[in-house]
């Protein structure tokens, strides 16, 4: 008995060292530890094209959307995989999938559908960690983690157009250490800052934001922060257009603060200012959200209220007609058990990463009169839709060509495309 109780004490150490950040976040719990099921065994290769028909594609439930391909954690040399953005190369056209992984960020050609090309990977800048994530701006990626006196990585992507006898391992071109670990990065491309968030709890900023010049990518410039709402998960920043003529023109910040809604205004740098805060019933832990394309409404997701609460996917839309007052404006249920996590406003379109039941894809042009439909989906992880940390953790559905990343926790990066 006394071996039986110090093999679960160790086995409960490991998954509290892995599955919780160092400022007690909670996002993507390492996923060999949250599990209802075993784990799918990663593919040893890519996976070509599946056309998506009788609702499967090769191995993955699918509706509407077909696989182009896929790179697995194996090829990437990692344990699984976390956030995942995009880049087009003003040059020369070809698109690249930005994927972070638990020992670095993978960095992979998707211009051919038919030959993903992983080119290869920037190492973390000091340990591994469940938590990475990217923006890009001005042809630089900038990279944050949860990794102890991680900073900011800055990545000049014109290197990918050079690359011999890929995949090889890249250096940072610069690294900022004005924060230790963060949880996540925002950037504001029309002013050309970024914004880490989620940093060390106790540190100037209290893991609020902090305000990053980054006009000139290789050389960041600290030039302050935001502290007033205490710790913010994840954000938006914009250079606002949207309905409210007080603040048109104005930046403004909008972010998934744990508990509430921090509405916020970063024009001034000198003198950031709250706007507002939304709160909602059945708070569990307000995780991260997206406007739509007119700034009217944001749309938002509660990462354990599904398994809290019991209900099935919850997606939470909030009007922003008056900044000063924002309301809830209305709340769509998924058809599955599954956890929402990261989700992005394209056009008409939602596209939210739904852990175990994959990405979903959600027709938004009648959120206005409340209405909120599913359109497709493409389900990464076919074991199950139970309330876990397993599957997908984020998606990107940017690119001009309409291919879409998604980045799974378990499995590696997905592309996929909208069925003919």
């Amino acid at each position: 008995m006394k071996r039986i109780a110090a093999l679960f004490l160790l086995v409960f150490s490991l998954v509290f060292q892995t599955g919780c950040s160092s400022n007690d976040t909670i996002d993507g719990v390492f996923p060999d530890e949250m599990m209802d099921g075993e784990v799918p065994t990663p593919n040893q290769q890519e996976e070509g094209f599946a056309p998506c028909e009788n609702g499967m594609a090769g191995i993955y439930p699918c509706n509407g959307y077909d696989l182009l391909g896929k790179v697995s954690m194996e090829v990437f040399d990692a344990s699984f995989g976390n956030d995942v953005w995009g880049w087009t190369d003003s040059e020369t056209g070809k698109e690249y999938a930005i994927m972070g992984l638990d020992n670095g960020t993978a960095f992979v050609d998707v211009s051919d559908a038919d030959n993903l090309l992983y080119l290869g990977k920037l190492p973390t800048a000091t340990e591994s960690s469940t938590w990475r994530d990217i923006k890009v701006y001005a042809n630089h990626a900038f990279i944050v983690s949860e990794a102890t006196a991680h900073g900011m990585q800055v990545f000049d992507l014109t290197k990918l157009r050079e690359v011999n006898n890929p995949p090889v391992v890249f250096e940072s071109d610069a690294r900022y250490t004005g924060f230790g670990n963060a949880h996540n990065i925002v950037i504001n491309e029309d002013s050309g800052f970024a914004y880490p968030v989620g940093t060390a709890r106790n540190d100037i900023y209290l893991g609020g934001a902090h305000f990053i010049d980054v006009s000139d990518p290789k050389n960041p410039i600290g030039s302050g922060g935001y502290s007033e709402s205490g710790y913010c998960h994840d954000a938006q920043v914009v250079t606002y257009q949207g309905p409210d003529s007080d603040y048109i023109g104005k930046e403004i910040f909008i972010g998934a603060n744990e508990d509430e809604v921090v509405i916020a205004d970063f024009t001034d740098k000198n003198t950031p200012f709250e706007i507002s805060t939304i709160q909602y019933s059945n708070t569990r832990y307000t995780h991260q959200g997206w406007f739509t394309e007119d700034q009217r409404y944001f749309i938002l997701g509660d990462e354990l209220d599904e398994q809290t609460f019991g209900f099935p996917t919850r997606t939470l839309v909030f009007d922003l007609l008056d900044l000063d007052n924002p309301v809830l404006h209305t709340s769509y249920t998924g058809p599955t058990d599954a956890i929402d996590h990261n989700g992005y406003v394209k056009g008409d379109s939602f596209f939210l990463a739904n852990y175990t039941a994959g990405l979903r894809v959600l027709d938004i042009s009648g959120i206005g009169e409340e209405s909120m439909v599913e359109t497709g989906f493409f389900d990464t992880y076919p074991t199950n839709n139970s309330a876990s940390f397993n599957g997908v953790w984020s998606t990107y559905p940017y690119f001009e060509s309409n291919k879409i990343l998604i980045s799974d926790i378990n499995s590696g990066l997905f592309v996929v495309a909208k069925s003919d």
